[in-house]
Protein backbone atom coordinates (compact mmCIF):
# COMPACT_ATOMS: atom_id res chain seq x y z
CA UNK A 1 0.00 0.00 0.00
CA UNK A 2 1.11 3.54 -0.46
CA UNK A 3 1.56 6.03 1.53
CA UNK A 4 2.47 9.90 1.13
CA UNK A 5 3.90 12.06 3.50
CA UNK A 6 1.72 15.63 4.81
CA UNK A 7 3.48 18.73 6.23
CA UNK A 8 1.73 21.76 7.12
CA UNK A 9 3.51 23.31 3.68
CA UNK A 10 2.73 20.46 1.25
CA UNK A 11 -1.10 20.07 1.00
CA UNK A 12 -4.03 22.50 -0.11
CA UNK A 13 -7.65 22.18 0.74
CA UNK A 14 -10.34 22.41 -1.68
CA UNK A 15 -13.50 23.35 0.53
CA UNK A 16 -15.96 23.76 -1.55
CA UNK A 17 -15.90 20.00 -3.06
CA UNK A 18 -14.99 18.77 0.61
CA UNK A 19 -12.58 16.77 -0.13
CA UNK A 20 -8.86 17.35 0.29
CA UNK A 21 -5.89 16.35 -1.75
CA UNK A 22 -2.51 15.24 -0.21
CA UNK A 23 0.61 16.39 -2.02
CA UNK A 24 4.41 15.02 -1.37
CA UNK A 25 6.85 17.56 -2.26
CA UNK A 26 9.44 14.49 -2.93
CA UNK A 27 7.00 12.64 -5.03
CA UNK A 28 8.50 9.54 -3.35
CA UNK A 29 6.28 7.12 -2.18
CA UNK A 30 6.92 4.51 0.72
CA UNK A 31 6.11 1.20 1.17
CA UNK A 32 4.17 -0.11 4.84
CA UNK A 33 3.63 -3.40 5.72
CA UNK A 34 0.40 -4.86 3.92
CA UNK A 35 -1.30 -5.19 7.01
CA UNK A 36 -1.18 -1.02 7.65
CA UNK A 37 -3.62 0.83 6.27
CA UNK A 38 -2.75 3.57 3.75
CA UNK A 39 -2.38 7.36 5.63
CA UNK A 40 -4.40 9.85 4.02
CA UNK A 41 -6.00 12.96 5.10
CA UNK A 42 -9.72 12.98 5.18
CA UNK A 43 -12.12 15.28 6.28
CA UNK A 44 -14.50 14.36 9.32
CA UNK A 45 -17.56 16.61 8.95
CA UNK A 46 -18.76 17.89 12.57
CA UNK A 47 -22.76 19.06 12.79
CA UNK A 48 -22.54 21.74 15.58
CA UNK A 49 -25.02 22.46 17.86
CA UNK A 50 -25.33 26.04 15.62
CA UNK A 51 -25.48 23.70 12.74
CA UNK A 52 -22.13 24.88 11.04
CA UNK A 53 -20.36 22.38 9.19
CA UNK A 54 -16.35 22.07 10.49
CA UNK A 55 -13.88 20.24 8.80
CA UNK A 56 -11.22 18.41 11.33
CA UNK A 57 -7.45 16.96 10.03
CA UNK A 58 -7.15 13.19 10.34
CA UNK A 59 -4.05 11.66 10.33
CA UNK A 60 -4.89 8.47 9.26
CA UNK A 61 -3.55 7.09 12.62
CA UNK A 62 -6.09 5.21 15.38
CA UNK A 63 -4.87 5.68 19.07
CA UNK A 64 -7.37 5.68 21.88
CA UNK A 65 -6.93 7.68 24.68
CA UNK A 66 -5.87 5.48 27.97
CA UNK A 67 -8.07 4.38 30.89
CA UNK A 68 -5.69 7.72 32.40
CA UNK A 69 -2.53 8.88 30.84
CA UNK A 70 0.71 8.08 32.70
CA UNK A 71 3.64 8.54 31.02
CA UNK A 72 7.18 9.18 30.47
CA UNK A 73 9.16 11.98 28.96
CA UNK A 74 11.59 11.30 25.77
CA UNK A 75 14.22 13.24 24.08
CA UNK A 76 14.16 13.23 20.01
CA UNK A 77 17.50 11.23 20.62
CA UNK A 78 16.26 8.99 22.79
CA UNK A 79 12.75 8.29 20.18
CA UNK A 80 15.46 7.95 17.00
CA UNK A 81 17.66 5.81 19.26
CA UNK A 82 18.83 2.57 20.45
CA UNK A 83 17.32 3.80 23.61
CA UNK A 84 13.41 3.68 22.19
CA UNK A 85 13.68 -0.18 22.50
CA UNK A 86 14.17 -0.23 25.89
CA UNK A 87 11.73 2.29 26.44
CA UNK A 88 9.22 0.34 24.70
CA UNK A 89 9.75 -2.52 26.97
CA UNK A 90 9.10 -0.35 29.79
CA UNK A 91 5.92 0.42 28.49
CA UNK A 92 5.06 -2.93 27.59
CA UNK A 93 5.99 -4.76 30.67
CA UNK A 94 4.27 -1.92 33.15
CA UNK A 95 1.08 -0.27 33.39
CA UNK A 96 2.50 2.79 31.46
CA UNK A 97 0.78 3.81 28.80
CA UNK A 98 2.33 6.99 27.22
CA UNK A 99 5.28 8.78 25.50
CA UNK A 100 5.52 12.54 25.88
CA UNK A 101 8.05 12.90 22.73
CA UNK A 102 10.32 15.83 21.86
CA UNK A 103 9.06 17.81 18.34
CA UNK A 104 11.05 21.03 19.47
CA UNK A 105 13.19 20.47 21.49
CA UNK A 106 14.97 22.99 24.95
CA UNK A 107 17.52 25.06 22.56
CA UNK A 108 14.82 25.42 19.92
CA UNK A 109 15.64 22.88 16.71
CA UNK A 110 13.51 20.69 15.75
CA UNK A 111 14.28 16.95 16.29
CA UNK A 112 13.53 15.66 12.67
CA UNK A 113 14.00 16.92 8.96
CA UNK A 114 11.28 18.29 7.58
CA UNK A 115 10.97 18.27 3.99
CA UNK A 116 12.93 20.28 1.74
CA UNK A 117 11.88 23.92 1.68
CA UNK A 118 10.37 24.23 4.93
CA UNK A 119 11.11 27.42 6.44
CA UNK A 120 12.04 25.38 9.50
CA UNK A 121 14.74 23.03 7.78
CA UNK A 122 17.49 25.52 9.33
CA UNK A 123 16.44 24.54 13.17
CA UNK A 124 16.61 20.92 12.60
CA UNK A 125 18.10 17.87 13.70
CA UNK A 126 18.12 14.53 12.33
CA UNK A 127 17.12 12.94 15.70
CA UNK A 128 14.24 11.15 14.91
CA UNK A 129 15.28 9.90 11.40
CA UNK A 130 11.99 8.42 10.22
CA UNK A 131 9.28 9.67 12.52
CA UNK A 132 6.12 7.60 10.28
CA UNK A 133 7.61 4.74 11.53
CA UNK A 134 7.81 5.15 15.02
CA UNK A 135 4.46 6.34 14.69
CA UNK A 136 3.35 3.24 13.17
CA UNK A 137 5.37 1.78 16.15
CA UNK A 138 3.52 3.53 18.66
CA UNK A 139 -0.09 3.00 16.96
CA UNK A 140 0.48 -1.20 16.72
CA UNK A 141 1.67 -0.99 20.32
CA UNK A 142 -1.20 1.10 21.50
CA UNK A 143 1.17 4.12 23.00
CA UNK A 144 -0.26 7.39 23.23
CA UNK A 145 1.59 9.46 21.51
CA UNK A 146 2.17 13.69 22.92
CA UNK A 147 4.29 16.05 21.08
CA UNK A 148 6.27 18.20 23.25
CA UNK A 149 7.08 21.72 21.79
CA UNK A 150 9.27 24.23 23.55
CA UNK A 151 7.98 27.66 23.09
CA UNK A 152 9.37 30.88 24.39
CA UNK A 153 12.95 29.09 25.26
CA UNK A 154 14.78 28.88 22.14
CA UNK A 155 18.47 30.17 21.68
CA UNK A 156 17.89 29.17 17.71
CA UNK A 157 15.77 31.16 16.71
CA UNK A 158 16.85 33.57 19.41
CA UNK A 159 20.18 33.97 17.48
CA UNK A 160 18.60 34.09 13.99
CA UNK A 161 16.60 36.69 14.63
CA UNK A 162 17.09 38.95 17.51
CA UNK A 163 14.14 41.21 16.69
CA UNK A 164 11.99 38.32 18.71
CA UNK A 165 14.03 38.26 21.28
CA UNK A 166 15.50 40.31 24.49
CA UNK A 167 18.73 42.24 24.04
CA UNK A 168 21.08 43.89 26.69
CA UNK A 169 23.47 46.48 24.42
CA UNK A 170 22.77 44.91 21.14
CA UNK A 171 23.19 41.51 22.01
CA UNK A 172 20.33 38.56 22.22
CA UNK A 173 20.62 38.27 26.32
CA UNK A 174 20.96 35.11 27.72
CA UNK A 175 20.27 33.79 31.33
CA UNK A 176 23.17 32.22 33.68
CA UNK A 177 22.96 29.01 32.00
CA UNK A 178 23.52 30.86 28.39
CA UNK A 179 19.61 30.19 27.05
CA UNK A 180 18.13 32.74 25.13
CA UNK A 181 14.11 33.28 25.32
CA UNK A 182 12.12 34.67 22.45
CA UNK A 183 9.76 37.54 23.50
CA UNK A 184 5.94 36.33 24.30
CA UNK A 185 4.57 39.73 23.11
CA UNK A 186 5.35 38.98 19.52
CA UNK A 187 2.81 37.44 17.19
CA UNK A 188 5.10 35.93 15.00
CA UNK A 189 6.60 34.03 17.80
CA UNK A 190 3.21 32.33 18.59
CA UNK A 191 2.97 31.79 14.68
CA UNK A 192 6.00 29.96 14.23
CA UNK A 193 5.82 27.64 17.77
CA UNK A 194 1.65 26.92 16.81
CA UNK A 195 2.91 25.75 12.68
CA UNK A 196 5.52 23.35 14.59
CA UNK A 197 2.58 22.15 16.80
CA UNK A 198 0.54 21.94 13.51
CA UNK A 199 3.18 19.72 11.81
CA UNK A 200 3.28 17.50 14.85
CA UNK A 201 -0.68 17.01 14.49
CA UNK A 202 -0.09 15.79 10.89
CA UNK A 203 2.25 13.76 11.82
CA UNK A 204 -0.49 11.55 13.72
CA UNK A 205 0.54 13.26 17.61
CA UNK A 206 -3.03 13.33 20.18
CA UNK A 207 -1.60 15.75 21.90
CA UNK A 208 0.57 18.82 21.92
CA UNK A 209 2.05 20.25 24.60
CA UNK A 210 3.63 23.59 25.20
CA UNK A 211 6.65 23.94 27.63
CA UNK A 212 8.63 27.23 28.62
CA UNK A 213 4.82 29.06 28.53
CA UNK A 214 6.12 31.98 29.70
CA UNK A 215 9.12 34.86 29.99
CA UNK A 216 12.70 33.82 31.71
CA UNK A 217 12.78 33.43 35.44
CA UNK A 218 13.14 36.50 37.38
CA UNK A 219 12.39 39.01 34.67
CA UNK A 220 10.90 41.22 36.81
CA UNK A 221 14.28 42.24 37.93
CA UNK A 222 15.62 42.55 34.60
CA UNK A 223 12.99 44.52 32.51
CA UNK A 224 13.74 47.56 32.38
CA UNK A 225 17.72 46.28 31.62
CA UNK A 226 16.47 44.71 28.47
CA UNK A 227 15.44 45.93 24.80
CA UNK A 228 12.59 44.60 23.45
CA UNK A 229 9.21 44.93 21.66
CA UNK A 230 5.55 44.83 23.27
CA UNK A 231 3.75 44.50 20.00
CA UNK A 232 -0.25 44.51 20.50
CA UNK A 233 0.22 45.14 23.78
CA UNK A 234 2.61 48.27 23.33
CA UNK A 235 -0.66 50.27 24.41
CA UNK A 236 -1.64 48.27 26.95
CA UNK A 237 -3.22 50.34 30.27
CA UNK A 238 -2.71 47.20 32.42
CA UNK A 239 0.95 47.06 34.72
CA UNK A 240 3.72 45.15 33.70
CA UNK A 241 2.59 42.13 35.39
CA UNK A 242 -0.63 41.74 33.94
CA UNK A 243 0.87 42.36 30.61
CA UNK A 244 3.26 39.48 30.70
CA UNK A 245 -0.01 37.54 31.71
CA UNK A 246 -2.15 38.86 29.40
CA UNK A 247 0.79 37.61 26.67
CA UNK A 248 1.19 34.29 27.80
CA UNK A 249 -2.12 33.08 28.54
CA UNK A 250 -3.47 34.83 25.31
CA UNK A 251 -0.56 32.80 23.66
CA UNK A 252 -2.34 29.78 24.73
CA UNK A 253 -5.51 30.67 23.64
CA UNK A 254 -4.25 31.12 19.94
CA UNK A 255 -2.82 28.08 19.68
CA UNK A 256 -5.60 26.10 20.90
CA UNK A 257 -8.24 27.44 18.67
CA UNK A 258 -5.42 27.56 15.66
CA UNK A 259 -5.29 23.73 16.28
CA UNK A 260 -8.76 23.07 16.46
CA UNK A 261 -8.86 22.05 13.30
CA UNK A 262 -6.39 19.01 13.72
CA UNK A 263 -8.76 17.67 16.87
CA UNK A 264 -5.93 17.61 18.88
CA UNK A 265 -5.75 18.03 22.52
CA UNK A 266 -3.84 21.13 24.34
CA UNK A 267 -1.67 20.73 27.02
CA UNK A 268 0.88 23.22 28.94
CA UNK A 269 3.53 22.71 31.35
CA UNK A 270 3.50 25.27 34.36
CA UNK A 271 5.51 25.77 37.67
CA UNK A 272 3.86 23.90 40.68
CA UNK A 273 3.88 27.08 42.86
CA UNK A 274 1.90 29.33 40.35
CA UNK A 275 -1.01 27.44 41.83
CA UNK A 276 -0.76 28.73 45.10
CA UNK A 277 -0.48 32.24 44.44
CA UNK A 278 -2.77 34.39 41.92
CA UNK A 279 -0.16 34.89 39.36
CA UNK A 280 3.70 34.58 39.35
CA UNK A 281 4.94 38.68 39.17
CA UNK A 282 7.89 37.82 36.49
CA UNK A 283 7.75 34.80 34.07
CA UNK A 284 3.22 35.57 33.01
CA UNK A 285 2.23 32.86 34.34
CA UNK A 286 -1.47 32.50 36.21
CA UNK A 287 -2.46 28.93 36.95
CA UNK A 288 -6.26 29.48 36.47
CA UNK A 289 -5.87 31.85 33.43
CA UNK A 290 -3.73 28.83 31.52
CA UNK A 291 -6.05 26.20 32.86
CA UNK A 292 -9.21 27.52 31.42
CA UNK A 293 -7.82 27.48 28.46
CA UNK A 294 -6.14 24.17 27.86
CA UNK A 295 -7.49 21.16 27.62
CA UNK A 296 -4.74 19.25 30.26
CA UNK A 297 -2.75 21.30 32.75
CA UNK A 298 1.13 19.69 33.38
CA UNK A 299 1.93 21.44 36.57
CA UNK A 300 6.10 20.09 37.49
CA UNK A 301 5.98 19.27 41.15
CA UNK A 302 8.84 17.94 41.48
CA UNK A 303 9.83 18.04 45.15
CA UNK A 304 13.22 19.20 44.44
CA UNK A 305 12.34 22.28 42.95
CA UNK A 306 10.47 23.86 45.90
CA UNK A 307 12.08 26.01 48.59
CA UNK A 308 10.61 25.19 52.06
CA UNK A 309 7.32 25.33 51.12
CA UNK A 310 3.86 24.12 52.76
CA UNK A 311 5.66 23.98 56.03
CA UNK A 312 7.90 21.46 54.62
CA UNK A 313 11.49 22.22 55.19
CA UNK A 314 13.42 20.13 52.75
CA UNK A 315 10.63 19.30 50.25
CA UNK A 316 13.31 16.91 48.39
CA UNK A 317 13.18 14.52 51.16
CA UNK A 318 9.52 14.13 51.83
CA UNK A 319 7.88 13.70 48.22
CA UNK A 320 4.83 11.79 49.41
CA UNK A 321 4.32 15.39 52.03
CA UNK A 322 4.78 17.82 48.99
CA UNK A 323 2.81 16.14 46.63
CA UNK A 324 0.02 15.49 48.63
CA UNK A 325 0.36 19.22 50.13
CA UNK A 326 0.22 20.54 46.67
CA UNK A 327 -2.41 18.47 45.23
CA UNK A 328 -4.70 19.45 47.87
CA UNK A 329 -4.36 23.56 46.61
CA UNK A 330 -4.19 22.22 42.59
CA UNK A 331 -7.91 21.01 43.19
CA UNK A 332 -9.32 23.71 45.38
CA UNK A 333 -8.24 26.03 42.50
CA UNK A 334 -9.62 23.67 39.54
CA UNK A 335 -12.64 23.64 41.31
CA UNK A 336 -13.42 26.72 41.20
CA UNK A 337 -13.17 27.19 37.51
CA UNK A 338 -16.25 27.13 35.26
CA UNK A 339 -14.59 24.46 32.68
CA UNK A 340 -12.01 22.11 34.42
CA UNK A 341 -9.21 20.67 32.22
CA UNK A 342 -7.80 17.44 33.18
CA UNK A 343 -4.89 17.61 35.97
CA UNK A 344 -1.64 15.58 34.72
CA UNK A 345 0.94 17.01 36.73
CA UNK A 346 5.09 16.09 35.94
CA UNK A 347 6.80 14.19 38.80
CA UNK A 348 9.88 13.38 39.90
CA UNK A 349 12.44 10.29 39.06
CA UNK A 350 15.67 12.01 38.87
CA UNK A 351 17.95 13.24 41.85
CA UNK A 352 18.95 17.01 42.53
CA UNK A 353 22.78 16.75 43.93
CA UNK A 354 22.57 20.66 43.12
CA UNK A 355 21.03 20.45 46.77
CA UNK A 356 23.24 19.20 49.22
CA UNK A 357 26.65 19.56 50.24
CA UNK A 358 26.83 15.98 51.06
CA UNK A 359 25.47 12.64 50.28
CA UNK A 360 22.57 13.10 47.98
CA UNK A 361 19.12 12.20 48.81
CA UNK A 362 17.88 9.00 46.39
CA UNK A 363 14.91 8.83 43.87
CA UNK A 364 14.46 5.23 43.45
CA UNK A 365 10.98 2.74 43.94
CA UNK A 366 9.91 4.35 47.06
CA UNK A 367 10.27 8.10 46.55
CA UNK A 368 8.52 7.21 42.90
CA UNK A 369 5.31 5.43 44.61
CA UNK A 370 5.23 7.84 47.04
CA UNK A 371 4.11 10.41 44.71
CA UNK A 372 1.92 8.66 42.72
CA UNK A 373 0.02 7.37 45.74
CA UNK A 374 -0.14 11.12 46.80
CA UNK A 375 -2.15 12.25 43.54
CA UNK A 376 -4.33 9.12 43.29
CA UNK A 377 -5.50 9.47 47.04
CA UNK A 378 -6.71 13.14 46.16
CA UNK A 379 -8.52 11.94 43.22
CA UNK A 380 -5.78 13.34 40.41
CA UNK A 381 -5.62 10.10 38.39
CA UNK A 382 -3.01 10.76 35.61
CA UNK A 383 0.78 11.77 35.94
CA UNK A 384 3.64 11.88 33.26
CA UNK A 385 7.28 11.11 34.48
CA UNK A 386 10.58 13.53 34.15
CA UNK A 387 14.19 11.96 33.99
CA UNK A 388 16.28 14.17 31.72
CA UNK A 389 18.42 11.29 30.65
CA UNK A 390 15.21 8.77 30.40
CA UNK A 391 16.27 6.24 32.81
CA UNK A 392 13.57 5.35 34.52
CA UNK A 393 13.35 3.46 37.52
CA UNK A 394 12.88 -0.43 37.76
CA UNK A 395 10.15 -2.06 39.55
CA UNK A 396 8.02 0.97 39.78
CA UNK A 397 3.87 0.07 40.80
CA UNK A 398 2.17 2.31 38.64
CA UNK A 399 -0.95 1.98 40.17
CA UNK A 400 -0.18 1.74 43.79
CA UNK A 401 -3.14 2.22 45.99
CA UNK A 402 -5.77 1.62 43.29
Amino acid sequence: MERKRLTAFTFISILLLGIMLPISSSGEEVQTASAHKERQTNIKSIDTSERIQRFTYDSGYDFEYPDAVRGIYVTGNSAGGSRFESLLDLIDTTDLNTMVIDIKEDNGNLTMIPEEGSPYEDMAKNYIDDPDEMMRVLEEKGIYPIARVVVFKDSVLSKERPDLSFQQNGEVWVNNKGEAFLNPFEQEVWEYNVEIAKMAAEMGFQEIQFDYVRFPEGFENRDSELEYTLGDYENSELDDVKKRVEAVTDFVAFAREELAYYDVDVAADIFGYAATIEETPGIGQNFSKISENVDIISSMIYPSHWSPYFGIEKPDTEPYKLVNEYAQVENEVLDALEETPVSRPWLQDFEAPWLYSGATKQYGKEEVEAQIKALYENGIDEFLLWNSGNTYTENVDYMIGK
